[in-house]
């Protein structure tokens, strides 16, 4: 691999193996408004005369076409040869993200379909391949204006010039890549730390081959140090099995995962059969903990004050896709600079490698769900599939410390009154659970709120802190009231005053710049003086609040007409990084 291929890096460096080959890059591409492919047999060879860059969608500038134009039907084709460390190896091909609906074949054979925009698919293919040296794939993509689509601030019409919503992404936009594993591989591997009991507990699946005596064998490194080897009998295609680090190491708060220092352990899980390795996956993990506890958000048993910056991951020139890896880690960097300590990553499943970045530099993050915008039956199942596969990929960042199925009651409008709609948040709060209880739940962030619900997440764009509601004085004031423009619970959904509040979307402010279409919330401001004395007002009243556990300011950047970001959409500042830090960081 060179750096000519676009976003050359691993897409999985929290679920790595040694062999693998990215296939992004050139591919052969057509529009199908007509739906005619299929019938035209397009998943064979020669098919497709036009060239995308892949893994940037259509509609952006870096895939080489760049056209805000609505194609429903997509068609992708790529001949490749394996090299040479695929020798012997099942071949697995994985797609990062593919906006919405698509259908794959190999030499125009049947290999998997997959529907979700925002979420990995993939599947063996070394059967369809053969002994031949080259094979050929093709994709066909569907992506409609389907308002129960998990579309997040993807619009379902032509792009929008007010509001907040923006350009549609159709198409592949996570890179592509294939992967060379043993006749029985790991499917996943989920990792629970216990730093009340410093332990930690494994849960893992097997795909392929089962037939044998299976061992899993977990090295333990911290910081290049060798920590030790567990060997764990697997029975069947699942297993579960947990270590103790007081057997190893002596481990206490010092080698905690925390924003102030992301200490992180790598672990490598070998799988044998009948004594043979035929799979090995690098890992990492931190051991941390968050919890919800009498009205505070704990960390590491510590309390925790969030701030958080909302941060919508659009790029001009990529999208949804960053440009590259180092746009995604200086994301990260510029909102630390200003003080934050964490993201609420809006209406987005974001590229593996930010949350690896997240990770890495110390920065929390809450997972949020994009919303589809049209309640029914397909809307609902397509919420709960594309939590449950959110949660499977990205199970492992310590740095994703909060899971939001659900904002603004989007896709939901009428669960103040419905008991419908208030089933359905309720059961994507237990399916969290269910999948995930390590990790606390905003159900619907914003307002509204169903009682199942670890913290209240409320949105108040009030400009100044001195018009903030007087409800606001004591949490015991918010029962049965607003906090802003919405009701907090909903309609026979107590409002619990013990649980954890936090502002988490306010401000919104934006420079005048002669812009009429741009906007963001309340009048414009004039210069960056104006900007600081309301950003200070309006912060400083949140951080004033003794119960209020942190706060979320809209917004890291612009994105195209919602002009209220810290920095532009190019990610140059609008303020002095340092001012807002020093507003900021007043209470920690």
């Amino acid at each position: 691999m060179t750096q000519s291929i676009p976003r050359p890096e691993h897409p999985r460096p929290d679920f790595e193996r040694e062999i693998w080959q990215n296939l992004n890059g050139k591919w052969a591409f057509a529009f199908d408004d007509q739906d005619e492919g299929r019938r035209a047999g397009w998943h064979r060879e020669g098919a497709l005369k036009g060239e995308i860059t892949v893994p940037f969608c259509y509609q952006s500038s870096l895939s080489g076409i760049g056209v805000d134009e609505y194609h429903p039907v997509l068609w992708y084709a790529r001949r490749c040869s394996l090299d040479k460390g695929f020798a012997g190896k099942r071949v697995f091909l994985h797609f990062g993200a593919v906006d919405y609906a698509c259908t794959v074949w190999v030499d125009g054979e049947f290999a998997f379909s997959h529907q979700g925009g925002y979420t990995p698919f993939g599947g063996d293919i070394t059967d369809l391949i053969g002994n031949r040296e080259d094979f050929l794939i093709t994709l066909r993509v569907e992506d409609e204006f389907d308002r129960t689509q998990p579309r997040g601030k993807q619009f379902w019409g032509s792009a929008p010039t007010t509001g907040c919503h923006y350009i549609a992404v159709s198409g592949i936009w996570q890179t592509v890549w294939l992967e060379g594993r043993g006749e029985a591989s790991l499917d996943y591997l989920h990792i629970t730390p216990d730093i009340d009991r410093k332990s930690v507990s494994l849960e893992f699946a097997l795909v392929g081959e089962n037939q044998g005596d299976f061992t899993l064998k977990a090295r333990l490194s911290f910081q290049g140090t060798e920590m030790g080897e567990y060997v764990f009998p697997v029975q069947g295609d699942y297993g579960k099995a947990s270590f103790s680090f007081e057997e190893i190491h002596s481990i206490d708060e010092v080698h905690y995962w925390s924003p102030e220092h992301p200490n992180l352990f790598d672990l490598e899980a070998v799988l044998c059969r009948d004594g043979e390795e035929t799979d090995r996956v690098k890992t990492y993990f931190g051991m941390r903990k968050v919890e919800c506890r009498d009205g505070f958000v704990m960390l590491n048993n510590n309390t925790l004050y969030q701030r958080l910056i909302l941060d919508q991951g659009y790029y001009p020139d990529g999208l949804l896709t960053a440009p590259s890896d180092e746009a995604l880690k200086r994301d990260i960097l510029l909102a630390k600079e200003c003080g934050f300590n964490g993201a609420r990553k809006h209406q987005k499943i974001e590229d593996p490698r930010f949350y690896y970045w997240a990770d890495k530099l110390g920065y929390l993050v809450w997972g949020e769900l994009p919303s589809a915008y049209q309640y029914r039956q397909e809307e609902a199942g397509n919420l709960l599939r594309d939590m449950g596969e959110f949660v499977k990929r990205d199970f492992n960042h310590p740095s994703i410390i909060t899971w939001v199925p659900l904002n603004e009651s989007w896709g939901v409008r009428n669960i103040y009154v419905e008991k419908q709609q208030q089933a359905m948040a309720a059961a994507l709060y237990y399916q969290l659970k269910a999948l995930d209880p390590s990790r606390p739940v905003s159900t619907n962030d914003g307002w509204e709120t169903v009682e199942q619900s670890d913290l209240y997440g409320i949105h108040d764009y009030t400009a100044y802190g001195d018009e903030l509601s007087p409800n606001y004085a004591d949490p015991a004031l918010l029962v049965g009231k607003k906090a802003s423009s919405r009701m907090n619970s909903a309609l026979g959904h107590p409002f619990h005053p013990e649980k954890p509040l936090l502002i988490t979307e306010y401000g919104g402010i934006a420079f005048a710049d002669g812009n009429d279409g741009s906007w963001g919330y309340n009048e414009k401001v004039q210069d960056e003086g104006a900007f600081l004395k309301r950003y200070e007002s309006i912060t400083t009243a949140i951080q004033a609040l003794p119960y209020c556990q942190g706060f979320c300011y809209t917004q890291l950047t612009d994105v195209f007409q919602e002009t209220n970001g810290l920095f532009d959409m190019d990610r140059q500042p609008k303020v002095d990084a340092g001012k807002l830090r020093e507003i900021n960081e007043r209470r920690r």
